[in-house]
């Protein structure tokens, strides 16, 4: 029996290639019509925030995050985050998110937000944002607008628009 080998990373152009197919794989053409993939286009991901899971040298999984302003909250947007089906189940996803969020926290961020499922994020840490709190650009279902907090007052600055900063 095969052992994996499984190697978490801080992205680098390398993986380009590879994170686009895993989330084109993932979410199919309509990703880039979601609002959260509309904020992405504004300015680039950080990369220091940014991770791959690689098995036995090949890129099998990644997260993503992007630095943005929401409300007057300085935050970080994560997703896309996506697994290869051979390899799901395997906790790989929420190993990702604990290792964005960990480095997030030691960089400064103030929250860590998504627009994601609830079931499966909020274990992770996440809770709702207010109804209605955060203007994205384009429609998105505000029950599933998620933040894990990382300053102390960040669920009351969460208040007006989220969008892309340097």
């Amino acid at each position: 029996m095969h052992k994996h080998d499984l190697v978490y990373l801080t992205e680098d152009a390398s993986h380009d290639a590879a994170i686009e197919h895993i989330n084109e794989e993932a979410f199919g053409p309509g990703r880039h019509t979601r609002a959260a993939a509309r904020i992405r286009e504004q300015g680039p991901h950080d990369l220091s925030l940014s991770f791959i899971c690689a098995d036995d040298g090949e890129t099998i999984a990644s997260v993503r995050m992007t630095p943005v302003q929401a409300g007057s909250v300085n935050g970080h947007l994560l997703g896309p985050l996506a697994v290869r089906p051979s390899h799901k189940g395997r906790g790989i996803g929420r190993e990702l998110v604990r290792i964005a969020i960990d480095a997030a926290r030691r960089k400064g961020s103030e929250a860590v937000i998504l627009v994601g499922d609830p079931p499966y994020y909020c274990p992770l840490g996440f809770e709702r944002v207010a109804h209605n709190a955060l203007s994205f650009p384009g429609p998105v279902d505000p029950s599933r607008v998620l933040v894990v907090p990382l300053a102390e007052d960040a669920h009351s600055r969460l208040k007006g628009t989220i969008a892309w900063r340097k």
